[in-house]
């Protein structure tokens, strides 16, 4: 591991800390009774406070340093002094320990007196001070520079997913996103144990990736030597509940889906689904709308909310639009009852995509998304799917080619998926029938066949409504991100690149060809000005790590880099 000059300081200050018979690693306990932010909510002059938190800027003038100090609850100004924390004649835990041996970003146990500074800054007069923990890495802290001007700043979304540690630490406002997301979930929560509804759990490996149509992760279980699958979806898990009693069950559930990843989605995400016995659509409606009335009252004090460039309303009621009324509204072709055939043309006329293993399901679904969601800022139910697009909905009351499921959108996106349960479980089985042509014909996210939850509903499920709500788009709503990634602490990245690690040899050849990108093999070694023995192993090392490559070209052999 190549380091730095910084970090090999560090560690140089590290093994001098240790040399003077302090551990900067210690095992005990440390005795905290405050924090930032209740010293400041709960302010008394010449209070005894014990602290803990980072170091993050100091100002050493002489004997004496101003310093702030972060915990996670925020920062608060310390006062070193010498003479205070040295009060005999050796000042070596001062002039050595704190002022040489400490770095911006060591964890710190302060032991001290509140007092007022004449400018009027609460701060701690330190009277004692303990390493908690040696920090070995520089933070990328942003700099000001004598115009006020900031640069130097950690911002690169990259780095930031990828050391959310750091983010953490240096960017106050991404931890504001996550304790808003933690007030979200415990909201739903609140409102769902306030009607009784129970919170369980259900299995996230499966023998059948049920409940949605998507494309599943596979693995295998070995002990049982059989294929399972990550969840796409509790669903079906949830209503085996239902028929097992339960008038009111939600899950908060990690789904995976092997499918793109964008500025919306992410293989592993998090969903909310709830089930109720005895009701509809029409009612999961209702209360969809009493939900996220609270849920934004509760994250953000108002129902009315900035977004991008929109502000958005959630105060109920929410407009009903039915989605194939939305389709004519927005396109101007009709597609209630169309052939696939047919709405196959149509699809192609509105520069939509199409392949053969598309249903009618699939290419409707199609033309919304392209044609129709972006129209719907404001929270919008879109209503009465065709029931070749809801495979686990019951049939339309008024109409049965349709079905009794709606889709709320936000801000041009969906935000839930909920019906009126199908509990028919000869029709359902139909159903599962249909979506296996499907994956015949080559759809590789139709729905398979559960023969055990069709064997629950023939035991008999009780009417019932259900609802999944993305919670990870939904706290982006809430904390106005546009990104996913931000309103998850570690969302999945590709594998970091890991950094050259290149001999002195190898590096001349290489600066080279980054300036000529190709060039002939015989001119290269020239240039180079090697020994062949160095030359040999220094070529091979490249072409073995896929930086260049040798070719032939016109009887001449030539050298070109890759990337």
């Amino acid at each position: 591991m190549q380091l730095s000059e910084q970090e090999l300081i560090r560690r140089e200050k590290l093994e001098k800390l240790r040399a003077l018979g302090i551990n900067p690693y210690p095992a005990a306990l440390y005795p905290l009774n405050a924090t930032s932010a209740s010293i400041k909510s709960n302010y008394e002059e010449g209070k005894q406070v014990i602290v803990a938190g980072r170091l993050m800027s100091r100002r050493i003038q002489g004997k004496a340093s101003f310093a702030e100090l972060q915990d996670s609850s925020g920062r608060i100004q310390v006062y070193f002094n010498r003479d205070e924390i040295c009060t005999g004649e050796d000042k070596t835990l001062y002039n050595d320990v704190y002022k040489k041996l400490f770095d911006i970003g060591d964890i710190i146990g302060i032991e001290g007196e509140l007092f007022t500074t004449q400018v009027g800054e609460k701060t701690i007069m330190v009277k004692k001070f303990t390493m908690l923990s040696k920090s070995l890495r520089p933070l990328p802290l942003p700099k000001k520079d004598a115009e006020g001007k900031i640069y130097d700043e950690f911002n690169d979304p990259e780095l930031r997913y990828r050391q959310r540690y750091v983010d953490l630490v240096v960017n106050p406002k991404v931890k504001e996103t996550f304790i808003k997301r933690t007030k979200i979930t415990n909201s739903i929560r609140e409102f769902y144990n306030e009607k009784g509804y129970l919170e369980v759990e259900t299995p996230i490996l499966q023998p059948i990736p049920g409940g949605a149509t998507a494309r599943p992760f596979l693995t295998h279980h070995n002990a049982l030597n059989i294929p399972l699958y990550l969840r796409i979806a509790n669903e079906l898990y949830l209503k085996r509940l239902i028929v097992g009693g339960f008038d009111g069950v939600y899950e908060f559930s990690k789904d995976f889906r092997n499918e793109g990843m964008d500025r919306t989605h992410n293989p592993e995400f998090t969903v909310m689904e709830l089930y109720v016995a005895y009701k509809d659509y029409n009612w999961m409606m209702d209360t969809t709308e009493k939900l996220l009335e609270k849920i934004a009252m509760d994250a953000n004090g108002t129902t009315l909310i900035t977004v991008g460039k929109h502000e958005i309303e959630f105060k109920a009621p929410y407009a009903r639009v039915p989605i194939l009324e939305a389709i004519k509204i927005h396109t101007g072709f009709d597609v209630a009852g169309m052939p696939e055939d047919e709405l196959r043309v149509t699809a192609k006329k509105l520069g939509i995509e199409v392949d053969e293993t598309m249903g009618i399901g699939k290419l409707i679904d199609e033309i919304f998304g392209e044609k129709c969601e972006k129209f719907y800022v404001q929270p919008t139910f879109i209503t009465d799917y065709p029931k070749e697009m809801s495979p686990l909905t019951k049939e339309h009351r008024d109409n049965p080619a349709l079905t009794e499921r709606f889709e709320l959108m936000v801000n041009g996106k969906e935000l839930a998926n909920a019906y009126s349960e199908l509990n028919d479980p000869i029709d359902q089985r139909e159903r599962f029938e249909d979506q296996l042509k499907l994956s015949e014909k080559g759809d590789d996210e139709a729905m398979f066949i559960d023969q055990d939850f069709l064997r629950a509903l023939e035991y008999g499920m009780p009417p019932t409504s259900g609802i999944g709500i993305g919670i990870d788009r939904l706290v982006m709503l809430m904390t106005n991100n546009a990104s996913i990634q931000e309103v998850l602490f570690f969302p999945q990245m590709r594998p970091e690149k890991k950094p050259l690690q290149l001999s002195d040899s190898e590096k001349v050849i290489f600066e080279i060809l980054k300036a000529e990108k190709k060039m002939e093999l015989d001119i290269l070694k020239s240039k180079a000005d090697l020994s062949n023995k160095a030359w040999d192993k220094a070529i091979k090392g490249i072409t073995k790590q896929q930086l260049a490559k040798i070719f032939k070209e016109s009887d001449i052999l030539f050298v070109e880099i890759l990337n």
